[in-house]
C-alpha cells in the first residue's frame, strides 16, 4: 500500500462508521415513543442493523419491552439481550431460516389488543432477511437472481417484492392491528423512500401493479403464472394504525468522511450523497477526476456516497465497491499519491465478506505482475480474488449500521 495513504483511507472509514451507528439516532427517534397506556411492548428489529438498533431500544426501555425478536444478517448479532430473541437468516437472498424467524415476529404479533404496541426497528437488508413468501421460496430466490444480474436497482428490486410477499408493503402493519406500530426507520435508500426500505414492512406501497408489471417486462423476468398474477395485486395504500420515524442516513456519513478527512489535511468535497449508476462508470468517473487535478498543491478529498448497481456480465466474486476501485485502478495507473477507496457502510460488499476496496496509482501494475488481466477480471465480475491478490480488499466486518456506500477519491500534496 501506499503507506500513510492506505492510513487515511483507514482513518476516514472509521470517522464515517462511527458516526453512522445507530444508537445515539434510536434514542432521538424514542423521544417520541409512548411505551405507557398499560398495554404490551413488542419489539422487532429487521435488517442489517436490526441488533444495534435494538439494544439501543432495550437500553432505554428496558423492561417495559414484553418481549421481542431480532432479525439480522449472519454474522450480525451478539450478546443476548433480555426478553429478545436473536434470529440470523440470508442475505442478499432469504433462506429457510428467514422464513421460520419471520412466522416467529408474526406470531408475536397475532392477537394484540388495541392498547398494546409493536416497536419496529427497520434497516437496509430487510428485504432479505424478513419474509414470508406468498410463492414457493426457490421460485422467489430466483425471481431475485434474476432482478440482481439485470442491474434492476433498490426500487425496482423491491417493488416486485412487496407483491410476493405476506410482510411487505405494509402488511406487517395489517398483521399488527388492532395494535399500534411505532416504527424507527435508519435509510440505506438515497432520499429516504420509506415504503421502500426493507420493502415498507410498515409504510403505506407508493408503487403500482402496473410499475411492476413493466419492470417485469423491462428485465423480461422468466415468472410463473402465479408470480405474474401476484405482480398485477394492489398492495395496501393506507394504514392507520402506523407512526414512523426515519433516522440516520448517507449524508451523515459523508459528512463524518468529510470532517476527518480534513483532519488529515485535505480539501473536501463532497460531490453527491445520491450516487446512483453502475460500479465500474463511477469508478471510471472517479479517476477522471484524479487526472483532472493532479497539478494542484492542494491534498484534495473527493467524497460520495450512495448505492451503485452491479451489472452482471460474468460468473466470478466481488461486490459494488469493489467494482468502484477496480474500475478505477487502470485510470489512476501512475498518478502520484492518488486513491480511490469504496466501502459498504454495512461492513459487506456483495455476496464476500469484504466491505469495499482501495487501489492506488501502483495497483494496476501490480495486477499486472500477477498476470491479472484488468478488464477480464472486471468483465467476470471478479474483483474479489485480483483484489484480494494485491492486498486492496478492505474488512471491517459487521458494523452494525447500514446507510448505503461510501467512496472516496483522495490526491495528497
Amino acid at each position: 500500500m501506499a503507506g500513510s495513504l492506505w492510513e487515511d483511507a483507514r482513518t476516514i472509514i472509521g470517522a464515517a462508521l462511527k458516526a453512522a451507528q445507530p444508537h445515539e439516532a434510536v434514542r432521538k427517534a424514542l423521544a417520541d415513543f409512548d411505551a405507557g397506556g398499560g398495554g404490551r411492548v413488542i419489539l422487532a428489529a429487521i435488517g442489517k442493523a436490526a441488533y444495534a438498533m435494538a439494544e439501543a431500544a432495550v437500553g432505554i426501555l428496558g423492561s417495559r419491552i414484553s418481549r421481542g425478536i431480532i432479525i439480522t444478517k449472519y454474522g450480525h448479532g451478539g450478546e443476548a439481550l433480555p426478553g429478545i430473541v436473536l434470529r440470523e437468516s440470508g442475505h442478499p437472498m432469504p433462506d429457510e431460516n428467514t422464513i421460520r424467524a419471520t412466522e416467529e415476529a408474526l406470531a408475536m404479533v397475532r392477537g394484540l389488543a388495541p392498547q398494546d404496541k409493536v416497536l419496529l426497528l427497520v434497516s437496509g437488508g430487510g428485504s432479505s432477511l424478513f419474509e414470508s413468501p406468498r410463492v414457493p421460496l426457490p421460485e422467489l430466490r430466483d425471481i431475485t437472481r434474476q432482478l440482481l444480474e439485470s442491474g434492476a436497482d433498490i426500487v425496482e428490486l423491491n417493488t416486485l417484492r412487496k407483491r410476493l410477499s405476506n410482510v411487505k408493503g405494509g402488511r406487517f402493519a395489517l398483521a399488527c392491528q388492532p395494535a399500534r406500530v411505532f416504527a424507527v426507520v435508519l435509510s440505506d435508500i438515497i432520499g429516504d423512500p420509506l415504503d421502500m426500505i426493507a420493502s415498507g414492512p410498515a409504510y403505506p406501497d407508493s408503487s403500482t401493479s402496473r410499475q411492476a408489471m413493466d419492470i417485469a417486462r423491462k428485465y423480461e423476468l422468466k415468472l410463473s403464472d402465479k408470480a405474474l398474477k401476484l405482480l398485477s395485486e394492489e398492495t395496501p395504500k393506507e394504514l392507520g394504525n402506523v407512526e414512523t420515524r426515519v433516522t440516520g442516513s448517507v449524508t451523515q456519513l459523508c459528512a463524518a468522511a468529510s470532517k476527518a478527512a480534513e483532519s488529515l489535511g485535505y480539501a473536501p468535497q463532497v460531490l453527491t450523497s445520491s450516487l446512483d449508476c453502475v460500479a465500474r462508470e463511477a469508478g471510471a468517473f472517479l479517476a477522471a477526476i484524479a487526472r483532472e487535478h493532479q497539478e494542484g498543491l492542494l491534498s484534495r478529498a473527493f467524497i460520495l456516497g450512495g448505492e451503485t448497481v452491479v451489472k452482471v456480465t460474468g460468473r466470478g466474486m466481488g461486490g459494488r465497491n469493489q467494482e468502484i476501485a477496480l474500475a478505477a485502478a487502470s485510470g489512476i495507473r501512475g498518478l502520484k499519491d492518488t486513491a480511490v477507496f469504496s466501502v459498504g457502510s454495512d461492513g459487506t460488499d456483495g455476496p464476500t465478506d469484504a466491505a469495499g476496496a482501495y487501489c492506488d496509482g501502483e495497483s494496476a501494475d501490480r495486477l499486472i505482475s500477477q498476470g491479472i488481466d484488468l478488464q477480464e477480471f472486471l468483465n467476470d465480475n471478479n474483483a474479489y480474488p485480483a483484489l484480494k491478490a494485491i492486498g486492496g480488499l478492505i474488512m471491517t466486518g459487521p458494523t452494525g449500521t447500514n446507510v448505503n456506500d461510501l467512496t472516496v477519491l483522495l490526491i495528497r500534496r
